[in-house]
């Protein structure tokens, strides 16, 4: 079928919306409308780390048209939010590690199936696709039951679109990997789409102390707004004077400067985990490491399985306890480029395209 889809076509994140080729689902994929997609700092990313042109887009949420005859527990008319696959046979997913699991760089990473057929071409050429198995920079995505959630069938699907990925790798930082207690002091740097989730969740489960470091002064506000009992502009104040004597520190910036100071103010026996995505190397104190009995760890996707995850964060929102829409900015997708230009100003905390 013929569909409208955000072409990358360069290294650099800018898209253009053109008509491509979408393949029949399969017996086990899933075909959905999409209704929204969240923009993720991961697709600016990709764009120079992906053959090109490229369907990127791994936030979506939609109706489902169409399911193959080998998919159980999806039907057409369901409402969904995509998120990352997982093969759901190896060590990993056995071990209900799913965001680990052992086939993940293929399933989300190739641009193809796992028998190597694309799912998207133009005009007869094969389009790099199946991005985190869904590619929903477009009207319409073809997914797989392991990466298909279905929600309430009163779900605002704006709303919930950015679970898929970066608020599910906020949120599943503090409540699946750092599980602080209420008199723990956690400290989050970076206050975009991913560090506000874990000030939300960790706000609603009463953590008494949450600071927020970032350059931004509206994205200091939101964190306020959101639950942070302290916010810090590093480029100001002395964010070690601050937040020294943290006991858990969330890093979402991937800057090796930022992650040593994050290790340097715990307090000892503190734990610090990374999510950002950027550089691969950097310095850190070993010693301090070593004699502080100090933790780093690294985390994917929040650590959580999106099947069971991403209902948990929507009950949450139902409460009231995880207020999604506070972040959101919603744009046209024909106006992909704005929104991609509002995020990387720090106008748009969480961009979410409608189709």
């Amino acid at each position: 079928m013929k569909v409208t889809a955000a072409l990358s076509r360069s290294a650099e994140p800018s898209f253009t919306l053109e008509e491509v080729e979408l393949e029949d689902p399969r017996s086990d994929e899933v075909l959905v409308k999409i209704h929204a997609t969240g923009l993720c700092h991961t697709d600016l990313t990709f764009t120079s780390q992906v053959p090109i042109p490229a369907v990127l887009g791994h936030e979506g949420a939609g109706v489902v048209q169409a399911v193959g005859p080998d998919v159980t527990g999806i039907r057409s008319g369901d409402r969904v939010v995509l998120s990352y696959r997982s093969c759901g046979q190896c060590r990993q997913c056995d071990a209900g590690e799913r965001a680990y699991c052992s086939r993940a760089a293929r399933l989300n990473l190739s641009g193809t199936r796992l028998d190597g057929t694309t799912t998207l071409s133009q005009n007869g050429n094969a389009l790099f696709g199946s991005f985190f198995g869904q590619s929903s920079f477009a009207q319409y995505a073809l997914a797989t039951a392991d990466n298909t959630v279905v929600v309430d069938p009163s779900t605002d699907l704006t709303i919930a679109a950015p679970l898929g990925c970066g608020l599910q790798t906020g949120a599943g930082a503090v409540l699946n990997v750092l599980t602080p207690e209420p008199d723990s002091r956690l400290v989050v740097f970076g206050a975009g789409g991913v560090g506000l989730a874990a000030v939300m969740a960790a706000k609603a489960v009463g953590v008494q102390t949450i600071i927020a470091v970032d350059p931004v002064a509206s994205r200091r506000d939101k964190a306020t707004e959101l639950g942070a009992t302290h916010t810090v502009d590093p480029t100001a104040q002395d964010v070690t004077t601050i937040a020294r004597g943290a006991t858990h520190a969330l890093d979402t910036t991937a800057n090796p400067d930022v992650i040593a100071t994050a290790l340097g103010l715990l307090r000892q026996r503190g734990v610090l985990v990374l999510v950002g995505l950027g550089a691969s190397r950097g310095t850190i104190d070993l010693t301090d490491l070593m004699f502080g009995g100090k933790v780093i760890r690294g985390c994917i996707e929040g650590d959580a399985n999106p099947l069971e995850f991403i209902p948990e964060l929507l009950r949450m929102h139902a409460q009231g306890r995880f207020p999604i829409e506070s972040l959101i900015r919603t744009y046209p997708a024909r106006d992909i480029d704005r929104a991609v230009a509002d995020a990387r100003s720090g106008i748009a905390i969480k961009p979410v395209l409608l189709w």
